[in-house]
């Protein structure tokens, strides 16, 4: 639920101010001033990356991590590959990171022989952050058993596991909904099929694969809420939870991934041409204002 303030409200609030500091200013001694009220600190920009370089250049390794293999957990079908097999910039400033129907190097999956290939990026060890506006500009692939999805996952990982580290999904699309986007939150005892989330479905049976889309969240304390192309359309608080521990009040790293198959997209079919390209324009982070 996403909670708005009238601009009626806004406007008493206003009037209430005025009136307050009228009173002040009448109590001053003659010639003196009031302190100038401090200006709101405008939100400063963290991580940035907009993908400029050439042509069939790697990701900047200053910014990002590739990993590689497969995903058991999710029965997912590719394998991730390393450098720019599968993630490379396209000299228009765009991260373009493709899923092939291919196994060049023989790559062995959890159901044998991989069938096929694609990339995942984080910023593990390299960028994490505390709340803020996170968002990314990007084209997403279309076709049935395709999963682009652009997320975080607390930095703490790696000693506290999965789901208590927590998950924030900004955006999550499954080829069998090509107009319909997920956000979610998975945390303990809401996680996986039972995070807590809600889609974004576009107008006019148009589809997020025909242009160019704005995904982000606008985070802080006890508080996350969601945005397609400006448009909110879920807050998410502890209240959400039932009881259940909120966990997303402390750092997560950034990452970007194209699988191909899985429990909930579910695997290709005869349906679907490769390569598919999940088109990253860029993403940037910036603090709360």
């Amino acid at each position: 639920m996403t909670v708005h303030t009238s601009w009626r409200r806004r406007a008493a609030l206003s009037t209430v101010a005025l009136a307050c500091c009228a009173s002040a200013l009448a109590g001053l001694p003659s010639g003196a001033s009031a302190a100038p009220s401090p200006t709101p600190a405008a939100a400063a920009a963290t991580f940035t990356d907009d993908f400029d370089g050439p042509a069939g250049s790697a990701v900047d390794g200053g910014k990002w991590q590739i990993e590689t293999g497969d995903n058991v957990n999710n029965h997912e079908r590719q394998f991730y590959t390393s450098g720019n097999k599968n993630a490379a910039l396209d000299g228009q400033g765009n991260l373009v990171i493709t899923a092939r129907k291919e196994n060049p190097e023989n790559y062995r999956c959890w159901y044998g022989t991989c069938e096929y290939t694609s990339a995942r990026l984080n910023t593990s060890g390299k960028f994490t952050q505390t709340y803020g506006h996170v968002e990314a500009r990007m084209k997403v692939p279309k076709g049935q058993g395709m999963w682009p999805a652009f997320w975080m996952l607390g930095a703490d990982i790696g000693s506290v596991g999965w789901p208590q580290s927590g998950e924030i999904d900004i955006m999550e699309n499954v080829g069998f909904e090509p107009g319909t986007v997920h956000g979610t939150l998975h945390g303990p005892g809401y996680s996986g099929s039972g995070g807590i989330g809600a889609g974004y479905t576009l107008p006019g049976g148009e589809a997020f694969s025909d242009k160019f889309h704005t995904f982000a969240v606008d985070w802080s304390p006890n508080k996350v809420t969601w945005s397609v192309d400006g448009n909110v359309y879920q807050t998410r608080t502890p209240a959400d939870l039932g009881g259940k521990q909120w966990v997303f009040d402390k750092p997560f790293f950034l990452i970007l991934n194209l699988a191909v198959g899985g429990y909930w997209p579910g695997d290709p079919d005869g349906n679907t041409s490769f390569p598919q390209q999940l088109v990253v324009d860029y993403v940037h982070v910036t603090t709360n204002n």
